[in-house]
Order: C-alpha cells, then structure tokens, then sequence
C-alpha cells in the first residue's frame, strides 16, 4: 500500500472519530437538558443519621456535604435516579434515590418518588437521539431533537455527517412524525420532511465539485420503550436529492440507535 493511501486511510479515520465525538457532545449535552423540573419544590425532612450530598448525579462524583437528621432540604430537580436538593445552609447537590426514599414528608409518611414509565415515555414533549446507519452506501451518524405537538404528532430537527469512500457530506432536515398508535411499548412511525445536503468529493480520488441539493424524504420506523427514559428507535428513509442537472437522484437510508425522552 502506498504512503499516499495510508495518508488517505488514517486522514478518514479522524475524520470519523471526530464527526462521531462531536454529534456525541451535542447528544450529551441535550441529555443534561433533559433535567426534570419540580413544578414546585418539594420540602422534605432527613430520618436517616445523615443525607450526603454529591457535586453531580452520579457515584463519581464526590461528597461534598452532609446533611444531619431532622435538617428538612428542598427538592428541586431530577435526573433519572438522582435528585438535586437544596439545605438549609442554601448549599446544593445531587442525592440517590435510595436516600431520598427514606426522608420523611412534613405529615410524616416516608416520601416517595414516582420513576419514569411507558406513560411518560407516551406523554412526553421532548426527545434527543443519536442514530447511525447506512445511507445509499456510506455510514451515516446523526443527532436529533423533537417536540411533540399532541400524542399523535410531532416535528423534529436533524443534523447527520455523512462519510463514504468517495465523499463526505452533511445534511441537515426537518421532519414531521405521526405515530398512529403512541400508547404502544413498540410504536411504529410515519415521517415525511425535507432539507439540504451538502456533498464534497474526496479529492484524492475522484474529481468533482462541492455540491449542495434538496431533499425530500418519505419513511416508516419504530421506537420501543427501554426503561425509565430511554428509547430504541430504528427507521427507514427514502430521499430524492433534487440536482440541478434535472437528473434527481433515490437514495435508501437504514438507521438505528437510541433516545433520552423529557
């Protein structure tokens, strides 16, 4: 194999690691979006000798302050099984459930915490995935975010790197998805939208100009429950690319991955 070829190979490796760490970055911080929001705080009293309080939602992060018993601390967010909660010193950080479920309300009767379920999952507003798949032969990843109108509807924004032996491209849409039957655990979709896509020849290979077309999609898909809030979703699309040289072209896409409902 030839140094130019190598340089070839290793140059689209990065080009890969780096589309897939960048729609991973938006993915994510979409997810920390998704911070559940009391509609009112929730005032609660700690029973167990103490409440521990972390920098961040999870077992990594450390403990920065204890809460004794008796001492009441407000609730004011959640993400999945941790909640954020305010002292009485104003100090706040982030409380597992398990702890949670053994403070007490101001009647007296051990609090409770309700978990996300197939309800919420259909009740939903908002929703952010990451998908990737294959589009008329080249990988193809992408990130999205939705918002749902009623039960039955809802409009989403896509943004997708494309990355192919011949060509690179983006492409960017928005979609309208009706879900005949959204009280499923697996419910099947129909989505119609349109955009641009935007393909850049690779150099090194072929010859050829930066192109960028419109788009106009028709497809059919699923999301299925997981748990607590996360979705699997998987999708077929068929685009018409609109050139200008009167010649549009088919393309067949075939997508899967998952998604964080709030």
């Amino acid at each position: 194999m030839s140094e130019r070829n190598i340089t070839t190979i290793l140059s689209t490796s990065r080009s890969i690691k780096s589309a897939f760490l960048t729609l991973l970055v938006v993915l994510t911080q979409a997810i920390s979006a998704g911070v559940v929001q009391a509609d009112e705080y929730k005032t609660v009293a700690v029973a167990d000798p103490y409440l521990e309080m972390r920098t961040g939602p999870g077992r990594g992060y450390p403990i920065f302050h204890i809460i004794d018993r008796g001492e009441t601390v407000q609730v004011l967010a959640q993400r999945t099984d941790w909640y954020k909660v305010r002292g009485p010193d104003g100090k706040e950080g982030w409380v597992d459930r398990a702890q949670m479920e053994q403070t007490l309300q101001p009647d007296g009767e051990t609090t409770r915490f309700a978990q996300a379920n197939q309800q919420d999952f259909t009740d939903a507003k908002w929703e952010a995935g990451l998908v990737a798949g294959d589009f008329g032969g080249a990988n193809i990843i992408s990130v999205y975010g939705g918002y749902s109108l009623n039960p039955n509807v809802s409009i989403e924004v896509w943004g997708s790197q494309i990355l192919g032996n011949f060509s690179n491209g983006w492409m960017g849409s928005v979609n309208v998805v009706h879900e005949t039957w959204p009280d499923w655990r697996i419910s099947p979709f129909f989505t119609l939208g349109t955009g641009v896509i935007h393909t850049s020849p690779k150099s090194t290979i072929i010859q050829g100009e930066d192109r960028t077309d419109q788009i106009a999609h028709v497809g059919a898909g699923f999301r299925v429950y997981a748990t607590r809030r996360f979705v699997l979703r998987a999708e077929y699309k068929s685009y018409v690319v609109f050139t200008s040289r009167d010649d549009n072209e088919e393309v067949e896409e075939w997508k899967a991955g998952f998604a964080f409902f709030f």
